[in-house]
């Protein structure tokens, strides 16, 4: 795991610009750097050593005429088997890493090589004869890759905030992103909070030449139910598969650990897996907010050693500027703190960690997911009717009874935006002092919504989640946090092979109305005990709600919320009003509240106080 960067055109000073930017990035790669330097190109690296783990697997790496260069982030899964292809057709090999496998694979196969891969990566290859840069990002978006155009300079690496020490770059606010963020809770845009800064989606490559960038899509994800196996047949598939994808992901010259909580995704994880440590966190004694237990008792079972930590009140608040500075975007998802915990805990006893992300999104498990098989009696009625009663219901004072018939009176495609729905566009828009040219939720949604609109409707709530939700929280706190602490983060479960499977997965064996991941659950009682291989989700594990009731953290956000950004950007009479019903118990406009708390601390980060971690 590791990080670059780079930029075309040359500088007077390119080197020491290129040492700058690198160094903004050295936690994703503490134990050695390279650069490579040449009239056209500057590219950096920085490495974290987890394959091949000598001074020959640094990077930059180079082909034998040294006419192509790589930089690559990430881990290739399948790398042997391409490597033993590679040498039969002649390719000399110099170093052991899957990092050279790209390089020789991209000589011989070209962009054919991207659907031969099996692993996360992203990397960049500059053709030293043609003046061509390529790039691929991997299939789910689980490594990062940004990139921008500013005067006459593109810019290319693992994260935005090496391109802040360029001296082309032009640092300014996307208003757009943040109207945009305010529903969602993160950005879904392939637009970032800084203008001009893009990133490439997952399943997607680029060439840049002679200034001209073309991006392309190399790879998607069909959903096509077979129903020729039952539910014994998926479960054996999904056994074999996942466990044929823990064995790729332990590919290793260094020691591996395993994330654990008490659901059953990480719990899968961890059985099949039979790392020597599991690491674990949580928030005081109640056991809505603190896993510990469940963790310590499961890694009894499965006799390994569970190392955890107790997050302190005072120590998440205290680090959420530093959270937000290496997120490089603002994302108001509290657990992406815990997860920054736990990976600095695992960071202290190993480099490499396996996790649970993935799950939910591609075998259907989401609680959400239920939702389309409830009622059957009232869905029977007429769509028009059920519109009509939606529309009546709009007008009422929300609750439980009312936000079903407002739901159920719209398509899938209108009222499902993903897992989090934070502001209305009509919230948003009085919230905001600015004016923004911001997409409406659904402008965002319609392209993913149109390529399965023959499909059921949970399959295209997976769909969605899996293009949006998934890679733009659930990954991206994965990526940073784990590499803020210099720790390598493999998610078997999105693996290509996985993916194929869950894909053919009836409706009827993934989602019903009692419970979710039905197979895959099923698959997990394998390896796993019954008392976690079936519990429920937590949902939403960070007391954030109770500590916003708390005099010291309300004081801190109202002060933030009435600071001149908070005044400049938001209505601050109708944040403080969130707050104060918030805490006299009217609402629990706790995540509301955090999405415009975490943007302000964000902002005051990078336009502010320009503060470096």
């Amino acid at each position: 795991m590791c990080g670059f960067v780079g930029f075309t055109n040359k500088i007077d000073n390119s080197n020491a610009v290129l040492g700058d930017m690198m160094d903004a990035i050295k936690h994703r790669g503490p134990d050695s750097e390279g650069k490579y330097i040449d009239e056209q190109i500057a590219m950096g690296f920085r490495r974290l050593s987890i394959i091949d783990i000598t001074a020959s697997g640094d990077q930059p790496i180079f082909n034998e005429d040294k006419t192509k260069v790589l930089l690559f982030n990430g881990e290739i899964y399948n790398y042997m088997d391409i490597r033993k292809d590679l040498l039969e057709k002649g390719h000399v090999f110099k170093t052991k890493t899957d990092s050279e496998v790209l390089l020789h694979g991209y000589e011989e196969y070209g962009e054919g090589l991207l659907n031969k891969l099996r692993g996360m990566f992203a990397f960049v290859i500059w053709d030293t004869v043609k003046k061509e840069l390529f790039g691929a990002r991997d299939f789910f978006g689980i490594k990062p890759m940004y990139y921008a155009e500013m005067n006459g300079t593109f810019m290319f690496g693992s994260e935005i905030k090496a391109f802040l020490r360029h001296p082309a770059f032009k640092k300014e606010l996307n208003e757009s992103a943040l109207e945009t963020y305010l529903t969602f809770q993160y950005n879904p845009s392939d637009e970032t909070f800084f203008k001009n800064v893009y990133k490439l989606p997952a399943a997607h490559c680029f060439k840049y030449k002679d200034g001209k960038l073309t991006v392309k899509r190399y790879w998607d994800i069909h959903f096509s139910e077979d129903g020729k196996p039952d539910m014994d047949g998926w479960v054996n598939e999904i056994s074999d598969v996942f466990n044929d994808s823990v064995r790729a992901h332990k590919i290793s010259d260094v020691e591996v650990g395993s994330f654990l909580s008490s659901g059953v995704d990480s719990s899968y994880v961890a059985s099949v897996a039979n790392v020597d440590k599991t690491f674990t966190v949580g928030f005081g004694e109640d056991e809505r907010y603190n896993e510990i237990g469940w963790a310590k008792e499961f890694s009894q079972y499965i006799h390994k050693e569970n190392i955890s930590h107790v997050i302190t009140p005072e120590e998440y608040w205290e680090n959420i500027p530093r959270i937000q500075y290496h997120l490089d975007e603002p994302l108001a998802d509290p657990a992406c703190i815990a997860l920054y915990f736990v990976c600095r805990e695992a960071a202290k006893y190993v480099k490499v960690v396996l996790s649970g992300e993935g799950a939910d999104e591609i075998f259907g498990g989401y609680n959400v997911y239920k939702e389309p098989l409830a009622a059957p009696a009232y869905k029977a009625l007429p769509r028009p009717i059920r519109r009509g009663i939606g529309k009546i219901a709009e007008q009422l004072p929300a609750k439980r009874g009312v936000n079903f018939l407002v739901r159920n009176g719209k398509d899938i495609e209108e009222r499902f935006i993903g897992n989090a729905y934070m502001f209305s566009e009509k919230d948003r828009k009085r919230l905001l002092k600015i004016k923004t040219n911001a997409p409406a939720a659904m402008e965002i949604t319609r392209p993913f919504y149109d390529k399965v609109k023959d499909k059921d409707t949970i399959t295209k709530m997976q769909y969605l989640d899996l293009h949006l939700w998934m890679t733009g929280d659930i990954l991206l706190k994965a990526d940073k946090m784990s590499m803020a602490n210099s720790l390598e983060l493999r998610v078997p479960f999105l693996d290509k092979e996985v993916m194929g499977v869950a894909e053919k997965i009836p409706v009827k064996y993934r989602v019903s109305t009692e419970n979710t991941k039905l197979a895959m659950r099923q698959a997990a009682l394998r390896a796993a005990p019954p008392k976690t291989a079936n519990k429920k989700k937590l949902g939403f594990p960070v007391p954030i709600r109770v500590w916003l009731k708390e005099d010291k953290y309300y004081n801190m956000v109202k002060d933030t919320f009435t600071s001149e950004a908070g005044k400049h950007f938001f209505d601050t009479d109708m944040l403080i009003k969130l707050m104060d019903d918030h805490r006299n118990g009217k609402a629990d406009n706790s995540r509301k509240i955090w999405t415009v708390y975490t943007f302000l601390v964000w902002y005051k980060v990078y336009f502010e106080d320009n503060i470096n971690f």
